[in-house]
């Protein structure tokens, strides 16, 4: 299809969108779902149109959860070429996909929402303005949720967004923390562990995270049950997140000393681990080395 052709059928498309019965807009919207999923100059012919995007965005606002979730997938697509990223993520868009993450009109909506928060989010330009209009505790707050169908989509974005410092200070302070521990600790899957898990060792970078955990009660304790029974990306995560613990915490360090299996559990990562856990086992085995050692000589100090 000619550049002018697809013009034609972007401006046609594009006015049935706004301006036709239900059925009428589904079909424009599909057409215009169509041909900007495979191609970034059809997206970029889509941007170029007058008033497009915040057409589109108003369009996410319908009554019809298939209008919704069309042009939140037409949106998603545009913000998948680079030049895009920024022009999209006005404040009042980023206002209405949290609202959206919060009150979804159907599963499909909430995972559109959330991915177009994730793409958008990838630009870092815009990571701080998604912490500034309350992305991060919209997130938290349906991750949280009972049942919340799209988990892995807004664990996805919300692992992008606490890249930057003050999204991870703010994710921290609406209690990611404890709640990223119980999807860890829950039977809902390990892809959600895994998720989890990347995101609390990117907070642990920061020491309003670190802090956090090094406070949660038996934390190394449910670092060793991931060691123990989870997939190896978990058992990863698990690791660096202990790594860290013991860096900053002499207490985390002797209650891992207190545990008879730590010792067993280290030298099975460290033979039958990915290449990443048997360095990370190598690394926390030499600390508990250490520390043992540190701790008897203590011992006969005041013995003598």
């Amino acid at each position: 299809m000619s550049t002018a052709r697809i013009r034609d059928t972007i401006s046609e498309c594009s006015s049935q969108a706004q301006s036709g019965s239900d059925e009428a807009k589904e079909r424009a919207l599909q057409m215009l779902a169509a041909i900007t999923k495979v191609s970034p100059l059809n997206r970029s012919l889509l941007a170029q149109a007058d008033g497009a995007i915040p057409a589109f965005l108003q369009l996410t606002e319908s009554d019809s959860p298939v209008v919704q979730a069309l042009s939140l997938s037409i949106l998603f697509n545009l913000s998948l070429n680079p030049e895009l990223k920024r022009p999209l993520a006005e404040m009042e868009t980023i206002r209405h996909l949290n609202s959206i993450v919060l009150s979804p009109s159907s599963p499909e909506t909430s995972r559109l929402a959330a991915s177009l928060i994730c793409s958008l989010a990838m630009l870092d330009k815009n990571k701080a303005k998604f912490g500034v209009v309350g992305t991060i505790q919209a997130l938290i707050k349906a991750i949280s949720g009972p049942n919340s169908v799209a988990s892995h989509h807004l664990l996805s974005s919300l692992a992008e967004l606490v890249q930057f410092h003050g999204n991870c200070t703010l994710a921290v302070r609406s209690g990611a923390v404890p709640m990223l521990l119980g999807l860890v600790a829950s039977t809902e899957g390990e892809d959600l562990a895994g998720t989890s898990l990347a995101i609390l060792g990117l907070l642990a970078r920061f020491d309003e995270g670190l802090n956090a955990l090094i406070r949660t009660d038996k934390i190394v304790v449910s670092m060793m049950d991931v060691l123990k029974g989870r997939c190896m990306q978990s058992k990863e995560g698990a690791a660096e997140i202990l790594l860290r613990l013991f860096d900053e915490s002499e207490g985390c360090t002797r209650e891992a000393l207190r545990l008879p299996e730590f010792s067993t559990v280290m030298a099975d990562l460290s033979v039958r681990g990915s290449a990443r856990a048997r360095e990370k086992a190598g690394f926390l085995m030499r600390k508990m080395t250490e520390a043992d050692t540190y701790a008897d000589g203590n011992h006969l100090l005041l013995q003598w």
